[in-house]
């Protein structure tokens, strides 16, 4: 017994590792970008007086940053070893839980880790719509609480409820729109199939409908905010996102039928309730997100129940397909496994072209953005306030790397990661849309933004530095050039 749970451990463990590489690690880019800036900000609170609003507000929601700052007084790790291996072991815990699920369903321990491996290479297959990957390519709190909520649907399935509910629990402390779904999936797996009428409809309904202060009309500038992300406006949604919401329900359903008459009772089980459960959700998206009297839910970010069904579609297909056509042949498996992981990690590769696939702590990273940002990090004052114009995220070489969390300096607000910000801190919207025009007014790429530009800047928002492309023709006072970027002081 002791062999085999640790055979299991090993494999877990190295099927963590092949997702990890295959993947890529990228710390401070996307939403690590916001997280690990409110994890350096609860380390040292003398950073980001300017500008701490846009990761504060939305992190009132979660322990997440607290948890990890704790845990770096409590060990002395290092930030950027802690995150890591925090990162690690909650990938590890997504799979674990997965081959838990997995092995309820599923009997031949062949088929079972197929499914676990699926999942392993599929990490940053993009759920539709919804602008999540399954796993990102750093520790975000997401990840913790799909972890949580997995090993709830486990509990659930061996009807430990009690176990369910103080799991749930503590994935609200940590993303609360990922602990509802999982209390959702849990409810549809529990509960016995004459309790799901219409008279309980009402009942499930109720812990969605909106409070009164949600009719309000959006400001302006929320309006905005809004309009720019593509999973709060389901009428911009292309064909093919929208097949992305319709065929995991019918493959759920098909192989609940495939289940059945092989009597596999607990897959089918499993994956009707999962596709009533996305119906259910479905049908709650759709009337939360399309009346424009309920523009204001649509942060709630209710198309993001795909998640969970993404990861259970992945897993248990994968079981699937490796008790049906796999077995124990090794070459099947090398014909289905080596062209999906290679291709997955091709993607990777072509999402951080200018950055090195694993940016793990203490290597000198080649990115000028990010060799110019380190050069800030040592190299300015901690109340230094910068300007990058507004899509810095988006230009060539950057690679969605948050400034924030990486050069731990205040910058004005950016038209991207931070108009997210806005859509669950409304009273930031104003702020966010007077900094991002601000920076657009005269220069609306940036590139040709001048001295007197920057100045005025300097008198409306206070900021006194600036991060340039090269070539410019501004001339500042720049301590620092590198290949493609400048670090100037606004006189």
């Amino acid at each position: 017994m002791v062999s085999a749970r640790l055979r299991t451990v090993l494999l877990l463990v190295a099927l963590s590792v092949l997702g990890f590489l295959i993947a890529g690690y990228h710390p401070g880019a996307e939403d690590d970008g916001v997280y690990l800036a409110a994890i350096q900000h609860d380390l040292n609170p003398n950073l980001f007086r300017a500008d701490s609003d846009f990761f504060a507000l939305k992190l009132k929601a979660t322990v997440f940053d607290k948890w990890m700052a704790a845990s770096i007084r409590f060990t002395h790790v290092p930030i950027t070893a802690m995150v890591l291996i925090w990162h690690l072991l909650t990938i590890f815990a997504i799979l674990a839980a997965c081959y838990r699920i997995a092995s309820r369903c599923f009997k031949h321990e062949y088929a079972r880790w197929c499914g676990v491996a699926l999942v392993s290479v599929f990490f940053t297959l993009p759920v539709t719509g919804t602008a999540l990957y399954i796993v990102d390519q750093t520790l975000v709190p997401r990840a913790i609480a799909t972890a949580l909520a997995l090993f709830a649907v486990d509990a659930v399935l061996g009807r430990r409820y009690a176990l369910t509910v103080v799991l749930a629990a503590v994935a609200f402390l940590f993303h609360p729109v990922i602990a509802a779904f999982g209390c959702s999936l849990c409810f549809f797996l529990a509960v016995p199939w004459p309790l799901l009428g219409r008279r309980q409809m009402p009942v499930m309904a109720g812990f969605v409908l909106p409070m009164g202060w949600l009719f309000t009309p959006p400001s302006a500038a929320l309006h905005k905010a809004i309009s720019m992300h593509g999973y709060c406006t389901l009428s911009s949604w292309e064909w093919y996102e929208w097949l992305g919401v319709v065929a995991p329900v019918f493959l759920m359903l098909w192989m609940a039928r495939a289940a059945r008459s092989g009597e596999q009772k607990m897959l089918a089980h499993v994956a009707t309730r999962t596709a009533v459960y996305a119906i259910f959700q479905f049908v709650v998206a759709l009337l939360i997100m399309l009346p424009p009297s309920l523009e204001r839910m649509r942060p709630l970010e209710a198309m993001r129940y795909l998640h969970l069904l993404y990861v259970l579609l992945i897993l248990l297909g994968g079981c699937f397909v490796g008790e049906r056509f796999l077995g124990k042949h090794a070459w099947r498996w090398a014909v289905v496994f080596v062209p999906a992981a290679v291709g997955m990690l091709v993607v990777q590769l072509t999402l951080y072209p200018a950055s090195p696939h694993l940016e793990l702590p203490g290597v000198r990273s080649s990115n000028p953005w990010l060799q110019a940002f380190a050069w800030v990090r040592n190299n300015t004052p901690e109340d230094a306030y910068f300007a990058l114009g507004p899509d810095y995220l988006h230009r060539p070489g950057e690679d969605s790397h948050g400034f924030r969390a990486l050069a731990l300096r205040s910058a004005l607000a950016d038209n991207w990661k931070d108009s997210g910000m806005v859509l669950t801190s409304a009273p930031l919207a104003d702020r966010w849309q007077a900094e991002v025009t601000a920076q657009n007014a005269g220069h609306p790429d940036w590139q040709h933004v001048s001295a007197d530009d920057l100045r005025r800047l300097k008198v409306q928002f206070g900021v006194d530095w600036v991060i340039l492309e090269r070539p410019t023709t501004v001339v500042l006072d720049c301590p620092y050039k590198n290949d493609g970027l400048e670090v100037c002081r606004i006189d």
